[in-house]
């Protein structure tokens, strides 16, 4: 059997094209009309091949390397061996980002099963409007009144309701549904992700819980990732909203009403319960739990796994569950060590 390349380079770089990319400073002696036909891993890479340093960490695979060039931190450059080019910026990991976006641009973003537009199989409704360089795939049903921007992408089996608004350069991966939103300009939505169906709204009584119509949207600006399985759940008396450029990865959930803010970072299996305000550039990281109807602050970072039952004030660090600030976390996890070593030795003594 055949061993497939799923994603092939789009072109070849020189060194000199990187540095033009990069804005990375190299050595006089450099070879700039080198050629740069792939990246690789420190340790698995050979000539014609990218590498970059951005963790000293891994600086031992780094002095093995066999990579033509290395993208690397001023600190770092004394690290990277003879017959490596060094090619050195503040940003490494940026760097490499933009390099490899150069050499496969399919890896951007989901791609298309079949690459003409309104594959056979699709059900658009004659209603809906679709502009010039639309692709839809098999599978695709189109909703009446749903309007979408040229240059989008939607893949096999995706769902677009009545009304929806999607804006130019999407991708919608496969087997997504959109229903009850409006979607800017160049947002992905990865597969299996699920956009505006109902918020969890019940009305608690001793003799049931009545279901509460959940009459809002979503509004999701330009540049927004949603990575694979997430939900966001339309509002119930206002919109769910997402801010422009946030990313927010697998298996996240987010609840009706939910207002988050400009470029945040939302990392796996997060949950946010309805009504929360998350403002911009916050990071919360996988596992995270927050309670409803909270505000996180600007540049809040909240850590892995914590259980937020407060408000977090702007640029504050948080972990742990209860979520507390990151000091006294660390604070009480070395104390709870000291406690569980006296009580061994005191046991060891006994003995």
């Amino acid at each position: 059997m055949s061993d497939p390349v799923f994603f092939r380079r789009a072109l070849e770089l020189t060194i000199a094209d990187i540095v033009g990319l990069t804005g990375a400073s190299v050595d006089a002696a450099v070879d700039l009309s080198q050629r740069i036909d792939s990246v690789a891993p420190l340790d698995a890479a050979g000539p014609g091949t990218l590498v970059f340093l951005d963790n000293p960490k891994y600086a031992d695979d780094l002095a093995a390397t066999r990579a033509s060039a290395c993208l690397v931190q001023p600190r770092y450059r004394h690290l990277v061996p003879v017959g490596t080019a060094a090619l050195v910026t503040r940003e490494p990991y940026s760097a490499f980002a933009i390099v490899l976006g150069r050499l496969f641009p399919a890896a951007l973003r989901p791609s298309t099963i079949h690459p003409e537009e309104n594959s056979a199989g699709a059900h658009v409704h004659p209603d809906a409007r679709l502009e010039t360089g639309v692709v839809v795939d098999p599978g695709v049903v189109v909703g009446p009144r749903a309007e979408i921007g040229a240059g989008t992408m939607l893949a096999a089996n995706t769902t677009i309701g009545p009304d929806v608004r999607i804006g130019r350069q999407c991708s919608i991966g496969p087997n997504a549904t959109v229903l009850n939103a409006l979607i800017g300009d160049r947002v992905i939505l990865h597969p299996g992700v699920r956009i505006g169906q109902d918020g969890f709204g019940f009305a608690m009584g001793p003799s049931g819980h009545r279901k509460v119509p959940q009459i809002g949207r979503v509004i999701i600006q330009d540049d927004v990732e949603i990575g694979a399985n997430s939900t966001v759940d339309r509002g119930a008396n206002r919109d769910t909203c997402i801010g422009e450029g946030t990313k927010i990865d697998n298996l996240v959930q987010i609840g009706h009403n939910v207002v988050i803010g400009r470029h945040c970072v939302i990392v796996s299996q997060v949950g946010i319960s309805g009504s929360c305000a998350i403002d911009d550039f916050v990071v919360i990281a996988g596992q995270a739990g927050l309670v409803g109807h909270l505000h996180v602050g600007k540049g809040a970072q909240i850590g892995a796994a914590s259980g937020v039952m407060r408000d977090v004030a702007p640029g504050e660090r948080v972990a742990g569950a209860p979520a507390q600030p990151v000091k006294d976390w660390l604070r009480g996890i070395a104390l709870l060590r000291k406690l569980a070593a006296r009580q061994e030795k005191a046991k060891d003594d006994g003995e």
